[in-house]
């Protein structure tokens, strides 16, 4: 007798055999959730910053961990969804970094969506808030001596401070999960619209420019590609990162920047995922890369439905 492992993609075949969101006959696809109360998917996502200077690589972070994606309740209006993040895995000679990813282990994070599975805002921020100080406060003491770690538990208590604070910073791989739920997309048609992205410097939001669109129609496995590119307003990242470094040096008392050679900066973001007709997503790339003098950063991050 043949016997047939139901891997969670399976599943999600049969189970959701009779939902379509394309429609190969005008090449269109919609992104919409057709999830139900308890329902249930294990991902694994990875994080990798790598700083490369005048083609060295001069630092590299590699992070892996598995989240689970509860369906908590669902209505008419939207679903209460819970991420679990659990099981990290932290490559890196910074250990301040393998501390500072430890608070987040056991972690949960309650948002809501809309009826279509758009993100809407994250509803336990205050628990989130209570579970980082915990963290933080058991970190002072453990690491008193290592300089300047107040300043940098303040920062990394600031991230989680309030809603506003933790959907700009601090959930970057939920916002790319349902980045592209509830729009429909026609094949090939870019889409476009302008965006104002949080200044972490203090100042006043960055312009950017962002463009998606509809790549790929898979009607057989009832799955699509979307894409997505944003380009951050490079004269105001460059000033602003220039006015930055010079009110530090100033306090610092040292030699600040020189305008006149001052190199322009660039951040440019590319998004693509793979979603099946329910609305789950089976993979998703995010790529950032930010140009500034002869240092370019880049970031990657994945999430990845898990077969086991």
């Amino acid at each position: 007798m043949t016997r047939i492992l139901l891997t969670p993609t399976l599943l999600l075949i049969m189970n959701c055999s009779a939902i379509c969101q394309i429609n190969p006959s005008d090449s269109t696809a919609q992104v919409i959730a057709y999830w139900n109360k308890n329902e249930k998917q294990n991902y694994t996502v990875t994080s990798d910053k790598i700083r490369i200077q005048d083609g060295d690589t001069i630092s590299k972070e590699f992070v892996r961990y598995d989240v689970d994606i509860t369906v908590q309740d669902s209505t008419e209006s939207g679903y209460i969804i819970n991420w679990f993040y659990h099981d990290y895995y932290i490559e890196t000679d910074d250990e301040l970094v393998k501390k500072l990813f430890s608070l987040v282990e056991d972690m949960n994070i309650q948002i809501r969506t809309d009826e279509l599975g758009t993100f809407e805002e994250v509803i336990n921020w205050e628990e989130i808030r209570k579970y980082i100080l915990k963290g933080t406060s058991m970190m002072k003491n453990e690491m008193k001596d290592v300089p300047r770690i107040d300043k940098i538990i303040s920062q990394m208590e600031e991230v989680y401070s309030s809603p506003k604070a933790i959907e700009a910073s601090a959930i970057n791989e939920i916002l790319q999960f349902y980045y592209f739920h509830g729009v429909q997309y026609k094949h090939w048609k870019e889409y476009s619209y302008d965006n104002k992205l949080a200044n972490l410097y203090g100042g006043q939001p960055f312009d950017a420019k962002v463009t998606f669109w509809l790549d790929e129609i898979n009607d057989v496995d009832n799955n699509a590609v979307y894409r997505m590119q944003q380009v951050v307003d490079s004269d105001q990242l460059t000033n602003e990162t220039f006015n930055y470094l010079s009110n530090l040096a100033e306090t610092m008392q040292a030699p600040g920047p020189v305008r006149e050679e001052f190199p322009d900066m660039h951040n440019e973001t590319w998004m693509a995922s793979r979603i099946h007709g329910s609305g789950w997503v089976l993979y998703s790339i995010q790529t950032k890369e930010v140009i500034a003098e002869n240092v370019m950063q880049i970031e990657e991050c994945i999430i990845e439905l898990n077969s086991r």
